[in-house]
């Protein structure tokens, strides 16, 4: 009998359902990979969460790419004007070749993203815990990744709650790309100008674009 896939983005409707009645609006650390991933993101959930996002992106093949990325997504942020803090994590690419040694060959969605995924949830965990410790607590974290097509939403997910039980903090369920949420960020992107790249980030996946010619 074939597993049914769980609908992350029906398990998020009930969550913000679940809080409405509640009259709770929860905080959320949310990662961030870059800011037209983030657009959309923001968008729909700025409306039913305290938000604060995380840029902690060690696989970005340059320093000027890493830059170039949290300078728009700080932009991005301003010209919403969204009450949102923006925190950022340190350039550490030694950190994810480091992680991702011996898969270097490894397809794209493969092993080697999954092992970038859990590297950056596990970041994202750990600051909201210490944030906890300082008395400055979140209810949930999360990612902005799941909106893109080429991100497995099922690894994200089962990583993030696994994640999240280590540090006693839960990850928000979701799937940003459902209900056209990738199509609404690229219409975010050209709204407000975004610098828009045509690879994740690493240098992987950029040779994997050259060599598809996508």
């Amino acid at each position: 009998m074939t597993k049914q896939k769980r609908n992350y983005q029906k398990d998020l409707d009930r969550i913000i359902e679940t809080n409405g009645k509640a009259g709770v609006r929860p905080r959320l650390l949310l990662h961030a990979c870059c800011a037209p991933c983030s657009s959309y993101v923001l968008e729909y959930l700025s409306g039913y969460f305290d938000i604060t996002l995380f840029f902690y992106n060690p696989n970005m093949d340059t320093e000027e790419e890493f830059e170039k990325r949290r300078s728009e997504l700080e932009r991005l942020v301003s010209d919403m004007g969204l009450p949102v803090k923006v925190i950022c994590g340190r350039y550490e690419p030694e950190v994810f070749y480091q992680s991702v040694r011996g898969h270097e060959r490894d397809q794209e969605r493969g092993e080697r993203c999954h092992i970038c995924y859990a590297l950056r949830l596990r970041k994202t965990a750990e600051l909201a815990k210490a944030m906890e410790d300082q008395g400055m607590g979140f209810d949930y974290f999360c990612t902005t990744l799941s909106i893109s097509p080429l991100k497995d939403a099922e690894a994200i997910n089962s990583l993030g709650e696994m994640i999240g039980s280590e540090y006693g903090i839960s990850f928000l369920p979701s799937d940003f790309k459902k209900r056209e949420g990738y199509k609404r960020s690229t219409e975010l992107s050209r709204i407000y100008g975004l610098y828009r790249q045509d690879y994740c980030g690493c240098v992987f996946s950029k040779v994997d674009r050259a060599g598809t010619g996508s």
